[in-house]
This record gives C-alpha cells, structure tokens and sequence, in this order.
C-alpha cells in the first residue's frame, strides 16, 4: 500500500491532468467554435443594397430582406 504523502502526490498530479486536459478539450473546441464563426464571407444584394453574412466557402447566397440570390464580395 501506498504511504499517505505518496497517495496525496499521485492524487494531486491525477487531479491537476484530469483540470489540464479539460481545459486543453474546451479551449480547442472554442476556438474551433470561434473559427467557423469568424470565416464568413460578405454578400451586398443589388435589389435592396443590403450587406449580409454567409458561412465560409458560399460562393452565391439568397438576400436576407428580399430573397435575391447574390454572389459574394471580392476584395
């Protein structure tokens, strides 16, 4: 059997990587989250001159206001 400072040390150390890899799996996981999210691409419709947001890699989307299918910004 383990002595009580051992035990309190590997208990410690278990403790700290259980808190170490849940906040590695939920920082990533939020930061992929805040990726998507921030990789949009900008429409301007013709029709009723409004500015809207697609997700990324949407090459044609439907206005918003008026259902106009426009094609995305180019800069």
């Amino acid at each position: 059997m383990l002595e009580f400072a051992t035990a309190t040390v590997v208990y410690c150390l278990l403790v700290a990587g259980v808190f170490l890899g849940l906040w590695l799996y939920y920082d990533r996981r939020d930061h992929r989250r805040f990726e998507l999210e921030r990789r949009r691409c900008a429409f301007h419709c013709i029709r009723c001159d409004r500015l809207y947001a697609a997700p990324a890699g949407t090459e044609v989307a439907d206005c918003p206001a008026c259902a106009h299918r426009n094609l995305r910004l180019r800069f």
